[in-house]
C-alpha cells in the first residue's frame, strides 16, 4: 500500500494524468504535496511536493470560463499535465500553497501563431 505524502487532504477531485496514454484517478491537494493516485492501480501514482514544484500552467478559454488541463512543472522530475473534473477550483486549492506569480497562463492559439510569424532568426 503506498504511504500518502500528505498529513491531511484539503481537496480531493477525479482527474486524468496525461502521459502517453490518460489514467484516470483521483488527486488529492493536502498541507505537504500534490498527489495524483490511479483508480485501476494502486501502486501508478504520483507524489509532488510543494517545495518542487516551480510553475503551474494552465490551458485557459474563454475569459477562465473553460480550462481543459493544467501543467505541473517541477525542479527535478519534468513535466506532469493533468486535467480535473472542477479545474477551477483545483487551481484555487494549488494556489493556497503556490505563490500567483508562479502560476502562469498558457499561450493561446493566436499569440503562437503570432510567435512563429514574427520570429526573427
Amino acid at each position: 500500500m503506498v504511504q500518502s505524502l500528505n498529513t491531511k487532504a484539503e481537496y480531493i477531485d477525479p482527474a486524468t494524468w496525461f502521459r502517453g496514454g490518460p489514467s484516470y484517478g483521483k488527486l488529492m491537494i493536502g498541507d505537504k504535496g500534490f498527489e495524483f493516485y490511479r483508480d485501476n492501480n494502486v501502486n501508478d501514482y504520483v507524489q509532488i511536493p510543494w517545495e518542487e514544484i516551480t510553475y503551474v500552467i494552465a490551458d485557459v478559454y474563454f475569459g477562465g470560463k473553460y480550462i481543459p488541463r493544467f501543467k505541473i512543472c517541477t525542479r527535478l522530475n519534468g513535466d506532469f499535465i493533468f486535467a480535473s473534473r472542477h479545474a477551477r477550483q483545483t487551481l484555487k486549492a494549488i494556489n493556497q500553497h503556490i505563490p500567483a506569480e508562479r502560476m502562469r497562463r498558457a499561450l493561446s492559439a493566436w499569440q503562437k501563431v503570432k510567435r512563429n510569424i514574427f520570429h526573427k532568426k
